[in-house]
């Protein structure tokens, strides 16, 4: 396919999205993003400036977004607290992955999160901070990441059918632009690497001297549904990598046996 047929392809695709999907899309960037300005979400959501002003007024009009007069930024509205008393997980992360958090971190030192994929974004639910003392970590626990962006995303990536990963690529694109060092390319080549060692590693893509190392989680079809992963410093990843990724590796499978009477996903 020709760079100008993909595109035109993309296009399409990009239009057939209900402008219901693309009001979740900005939701999530506002929940994500550390700068939320009209620009950045449009950006981020690879909508047009106009798209993304009419429907983020849809959104304040319903209490779901407001926006700061002074700073001019975005933020989840009253509405979504509401909302937010009556939802539900479907398994309860925390309980779940808490012990092997701590075990990691303990072990290793350094940060160790756990993160449960949505759409093509990775969501932080869970983390163990270490008692090394330089932290690589820049994540919350509700800090969202794109796929591809993090040692993590690569980690699901790898995991993904070649048909679903192609798609969440395609999505991904316009995420990208927030991380200059980070191309599809890339991320092809990471993947390529995790799909054969078993774990994914990334390093100086988001941060300088700061990299992380992860394993995906796997439901009970062997569909990727989170990632458990340690960030740190370059150095200390690259000096233990093989020893740190058995732990992962272990670790994961203590967390898929938890979960495989679970149904994560629709079938």
């Amino acid at each position: 396919m020709t760079t100008s047929s993909r595109e035109t392809a993309q296009k399409s695709q990009h239009d057939a999205v209900s402008p219901v999907e693309r009001a979740c899309w900005i939701l999530k960037a506002v929940a994500g993003l550390e700068e939320r300005r009209l620009t950045d979400i449009a950006r981020y959501c690879g909508l047009h400036k106009a798209t993304a002003l009419r429907l983020i007024g849809l959104l304040e009009k319903e209490g779901l977004l407001r926006r700061d007069p002074a700073t001019r930024q975005y933020s989840l509205g009253p509405e979504m607290a509401r909302l937010g008393t009556a939802a539900t997980e479907i398994a309860d992360w925390r309980s779940l992955v808490r012990p092997a958090l701590m075990r990691l971190s303990d072990q290793w030192g350094d940060t160790s999160i756990f993160s449960v994929l949505s759409n093509v974004e990775l969501v932080c639910v869970d983390l163990q901070t270490g008692s090394y003392p330089i932290q690589a970590n820049y994540q919350q626990i509700g800090s969202r990441r794109s796929l591809g962006t993090g040692s993590s995303g690569i980690a699901v990536l790898a995991a993904m059918p070649d048909a679903a990963r192609r798609t969440a690529l395609e999505r991904i694109t316009a995420h990208l632009s927030l991380f200059p060092s980070i191309n599809t390319n890339l991320i092809e080549d990471h993947v390529a690497v995790a799909q054969q060692n078993g774990y994914a590693v990334l390093l100086h893509a988001v941060v300088p001297e700061m990299g992380g190392i992860a394993v995906a989680i796997r439901d009970a079809s062997g569909w990727p549904v989170a990632a458990l992963s340690m960030p740190g410093l370059v150095s200390r990843i690259q000096s233990r990598e093989q020893q740190v990724a058995k732990s992962l590796i272990q670790e994961a499978a203590v967390i898929e046996r938890a979960i495989k009477p679970l149904k994560l996903r629709p079938r």
